[in-house]
């Protein structure tokens, strides 16, 4: 029996499969874009946070247990209205009894002032010593002294009686409230925090050379908010006259338009600014089909030294066209899969 037709038939079966599993490769292998410097000038960014121009933090300047708590985080209040009210009754009964020992003191006063203006015509009669006179005089002046302290206590218990009510400075939003109804307050103990929603601005930490090129403004960018980027004016940007002495960066604060609708203080925010020439050879673009995007990680396949594609992650930047800004996660020179679902298969 020969066996050499079915050797030649499996050899061709063989043949014929490599060749498909070669053609099915090169079909699935991704295309390549050589990442490479744009040579033009683009848009710089930075991480920023949201805060609130004015920001208060109220605190319990008297002792007592806390009997009305009218607010919530996140209400809307009116300059003068009652955040929150500690026990006064104490206090009443404090100033109510000082007030009384002012009226008892004045008495005193009334006395002494009248013994002393009779002791002085006395004296002008030579119907008494010095001695005698300088003694009326003395208790005159010890009851006025006496008056004047008492007056003076009897101030500090009304100003605490007033204390026990704690009202908002201004117009705002109540942010925090970390006591419960019924909770003793003490001195210092924080009660509420309130900010003034219609003054934002945002804060970041830029480098020094990267605060030199704001001269010309930025755009502000929000999550969330209706309008994607703000354009903000040189003259609504402060950099802070001292610099990190750790990480040699300047805090800069960018003042955003009265009334931003959304925004709240503890935001993301990031800032856009036009870079400069020198800015350019670091600056790149890629494919925009070539951004993988799962769940929270922004990736693109780069190819590896073995040839074969490696998801790496990277930070965007603006769009431009069809192709997306790379602000870090490229170098010069990389080789960027732009078909991401070929690059995922490839083993």
């Amino acid at each position: 029996m020969s066996l050499a037709p079915w050797v030649l038939s499996v050899l061709t079966v063989g043949l014929a499969a490599q060749a498909h599993v070669h053609a099915s490769e090169a079909a699935a292998a991704p295309g390549y874009y050589t990442v490479q410097a744009t040579g033009s000038t683009g848009w710089s960014s930075m991480d920023a946070k949201v805060e609130a121009v004015r920001e208060t933090l109220l605190a319990a300047q008297v002792p007592g247990a806390i009997v009305a708590l009218p607010v919530k985080a996140g209400d809307a209040v009116k300059a003068g209205q009652e955040l929150a009210r500690i026990d006064a009754r104490m206090a009443s009964q404090g100033a109510a009894a000082s007030s009384a020992q002012v009226a008892a003191a004045q008495a005193g006063l009334n006395v002494a002032t009248k013994e002393y203006e009779r002791q002085k015509q006395l004296f002008a009669k030579r119907y008494i010593s010095q001695a005698a006179l300088d003694g009326a005089e003395a208790q005159w002046r010890a009851a006025q002294a006496q008056v004047t302290a008492l007056q003076a206590q009897a101030g500090v218990a009304a100003t605490q009686t007033g204390l026990h009510s704690v009202r908002a400075p201004y117009s705002g939003i109540v942010s925090s409230v970390p006591v419960n109804l019924g909770d003793m307050a003490m001195p210092g103990r924080p009660l509420l925090s309130l900010y003034d929603p219609a003054a934002l601005r945002l804060t970041a930490q830029l480098t020094q050379d990267q605060a030199r090129q704001l001269r010309s403004g930025v755009q502000v960018e929000i999550p969330g908010l209706t309008v994607q980027r703000l354009s903000i004016a040189a003259s609504q940007i402060q950099l802070l006259p001292t610099a990190d002495p750790l990480s040699h960066t300047v805090a800069v604060r960018v003042q955003l338009p009265a009334n931003q609708q959304g925004a709240m203080p503890g935001m993301f925010a990031r800032l856009w600014w036009q870079g400069d020439a020198a800015d350019a050879a670091q600056r790149v673009l890629i494919p925009s089909t070539a951004v993988v995007r799962r769940a929270e990680m922004t990736g693109v396949y780069v190819q590896g030294d073995n040839g074969k594609p490696q998801l790496r992650q990277v930070r965007l930047g603006l769009p431009q066209g069809e192709m997306v800004e790379v602000l870090s996660g490229l170098r010069v020179g990389d080789q960027v899969a732009v078909e991401p679902q070929a690059a995922a298969r490839v083993r």
